[in-house]
């Protein structure tokens, strides 16, 4: 990454956000005078501010500061050239207004003041928003909210899941998979048990082969468990109210796999567009889910990280360690792209079931009683400066080489998948 200094930059501004306004505070630099104005968030206000910073300092770049590292306002200024946006977490301008303000006063102009404070001072410290291209950018938002709608899919799961159990049970063990039009569609048409029985076999034989579930055995074992089932009970001020919430939860359950599906097209057609889709394909366990969103954490700017430990620890993997006298710990990063860091934790995971030596590693640290959690997060950690390396040279992994280069190391991972 480039580092960047104060002299780089003819003013310095820091940028308190709101809904409807921004607090702004402006230092020209090589003086000592601040100005702070307000300006609206409205696309034609902060247009006509940014282009008068290009008008007041012509043929110069200006240093903004936000609180952001996306949103409306970053995606308004990161199209003004004349522009460098440096992100600054929130708790850090909170904690230093909090030195300097023992009282603990808050306002927005003094916010945007600490952030060029913040700018002035620790430049070299602070991250500059560098775009990626549009396709990756877009892909990005599409994984990231492919994977919210997954989260609010089981939200939704669990509530009917929940409903069920109150008077129509038997339904969860027809159909195991919760998140399939062939469960919403049958709870749909046969909302009780009542319903379910008084369908004829014909008529639940065509619905179940009308949505591919063309096993013989487990349609009639699913039929016959229909006419022998009992019902949980036969109150109808239980029936009543939990028949009614299903139905309205299905038909919200229903329209969010379609638009997952929806989702799961577009980034597919994304994901193949782009020339690294090669890398990302060769990685055990990725998949056409975490493929694309590996293929996002890393981007296609080979300049942004210099080695695999900028990404490390920008990711929230590295761990922090601690000293104090003669005591050391170690602790979790807190601070970092939250939705970045499940992506390689949850790959790690997946990894252990495709890879042999992610196996074998995964099963050294265990049997050394650590636990779950830290060997996946310890796992993601070495495979971040594996996938570094074929991402820097452009080529896709390669396990069998990767295991060649850990004999001719001598690494006693192999020789306890030996052993084991």
């Amino acid at each position: 990454m480039k580092v960047y200094n104060v002299n780089d930059f003819a003013a310095l501004i820091g940028i308190d956000w709101a809904d409807t306004k921004h607090d702004i505070c402006e230092h020209p630099n090589l003086t000592k005078k601040y100005q702070y104005t307000i300006i609206k968030s409205k696309p034609e206000a902060l247009h006509e501010w940014a282009m008068s910073l290009k008008q007041r300092y012509p043929n110069q770049q200006i240093a903004v500061a936000c609180e952001l590292k996306k949103g409306p306002l970053i995606y308004a200024l990161a199209k003004y050239n004349h522009l460098t946006l440096f992100t600054i977490n929130p708790s850090t301008v909170a904690k230093y207004r909090k030195a300097f303000t023992p009282s603990g006063a808050k306002d927005d102009p003094t916010d945007a003041f600490i952030q060029v404070e913040i700018l002035t001072l620790h430049m070299d410290k602070l991250c500059v928003i560098e775009p990626e291209s549009a396709a990756i950018r877009s892909l990005a938002q599409l994984v990231e909210y492919r994977r919210s709608l997954v989260q609010d899919s089981v939200d939704l799961s669990n509530k009917i899941t929940a409903a069920l159990k109150n008077y129509y049970p038997q339904a969860l063990e027809w159909f195991k998979e919760k998140d399939t039009f062939i469960f919403c569609d049958f709870v749909s048409k046969w909302p009780s048990l009542v319903h379910a029985k008084k369908a004829k076999k014909q008529t639940l034989l065509s619905f179940l082969n009308t949505h591919n579930s063309h096993y013989p055995d487990v349609n009639e074992a699913r039929i016959l468990s229909i006419k022998n089932a009992m019902p949980l009970t036969d109150d109808t001020g239980v029936i009543v109210p939990n028949q009614m919430l299903v139905e309205v939860i299905i038909t919200q359950f229903k329209v969010l796999l379609k638009g997952i599906e929806t989702l799961d097209k577009a980034i597919k057609l994304a994901y193949k567009a782009q020339q690294d889709n090669i890398i990302f394909d060769s990685l055990p366990g990725a998949g056409p889910q975490l493929a694309p969103r590996l293929l996002v954490a890393f981007g296609c700017n080979r300049d942004r990280y210099h080695d695999a430990s900028e990404l490390q620890k920008y990711a929230g993997i590295a761990p922090v360690i601690e000293r104090s006298g003669k005591k050391m710990w170690t602790h979790w990063r807190y601070s970092c792209p939250t939705f970045l860091r499940q992506t390689f934790v949850e790959w790690a995971g997946f990894s252990v079931r495709y890879s042999f030596w992610a196996k074998a590693y995964y099963d050294q640290q265990k049997s050394k009683g650590k636990p779950h959690n830290s060997i996946i997060r310890a796992l993601a950690f070495k495979w971040i400066r594996i996938v570094f390396i074929c991402w820097k040279t452009k080529k896709p992994y390669d396990e069998s080489k990767y295991l060649e280069a850990l004999k001719r190391r001598g690494s006693p991972l192999l020789k306890y998948a030996i052993n084991s």
